[in-house]
C-alpha cells in the first residue's frame, strides 16, 4: 500500500510517499514544494495544487495522510496554512484518495509514544523505521514521513477520516 504524507504550508509543503508492506516502510520519495514569497497567494496555491497533482500522478498513492490544523501560536500563518490545506484536500478528493488527518500531538504519540516529543526524537524513530541514516534536511519533509507512518500505525482506524 502506498501512503502519501503531507505537512501543509504556503511557503513549504513537505511530502513523502511510503510503501507499507509486511510491517515494513519503504520510502519511495520525499521532498518539498516551495513557493516564491514574491508571488501572489493565489499563484502560490495553484503551484501547490499543480505540483501535488504531478506527485500523485507519478506515485499513485492509495491513502493520504495530512497534518490537521490544531493550534497556532502565530496567528499570521494560520490562514495561509489553512488555505494551502484546503487546496491540498481538494486535490486529494479530486484524485479520489481517502484522506486521514492527524494532529501534531497524535503524530508524536503514534511515532514516539509521547505526544510532547521533540522533532529530534520523532526524526530518530522515523530514520530507524525507514532504515535511513540520513533524513532529509527540511523538518517539513521529515514531518511528512512521520505523518505517512501514522496510517500504518493505526490502520486508519483512530485518526479523523475525512
Amino acid at each position: 500500500m502506498k501512503i502519501i504524507g503531507i505537512d501543509p504550508g504556503l511557503a513549504i509543503v513537505g511530502y513523502s510517499v511510503l510503501n507499507f508492506e509486511d510491517d515494513e516502510h519503504t520510502l519511495l520519495t520525499s521532498g518539498s514544494i516551495q513557493t516564491d514569497k514574491s508571488k501572489s497567494d493565489s499563484l502560490r496555491l495553484l503551484e501547490i495544487a499543480d505540483d501535488l497533482q504531478t506527485i500523485i500522478d507519478k506515485y499513485q498513492p492509495d491513502k493520504a495522510c495530512i497534518e490537521k490544523l490544531f493550534y497556532f501560536r502565530n496567528q499570521k500563518t494560520v490562514i495561509p496554512v489553512a488555505q494551502a490545506r484546503g487546496v491540498i484536500l481538494a486535490v486529494l478528493e479530486k484524485k479520489h484518495i481517502p484522506i486521514y488527518e492527524y494532529t501534531p500531538i497524535e503524530v508524536k504519540q503514534l511515532i514516539t509514544g509521547y505526544g510532547r516529543a521533540d522533532k529530534r526524537e520523532v526524526a530518530q524513530i522515523v530514520a530507524r523505521s525507514i532504515k535511513y541514516k540520513k533524513l532529509p534536511k527540511l523538518d517539513d519533509t521529515v514531518d511528512s514521513i512521520a505523518i505517512a507512518m501514522c496510517y500504518s500505525r493505526t490502520n486508519g482506524l483512530t485518526a479523523g477520516r475525512i
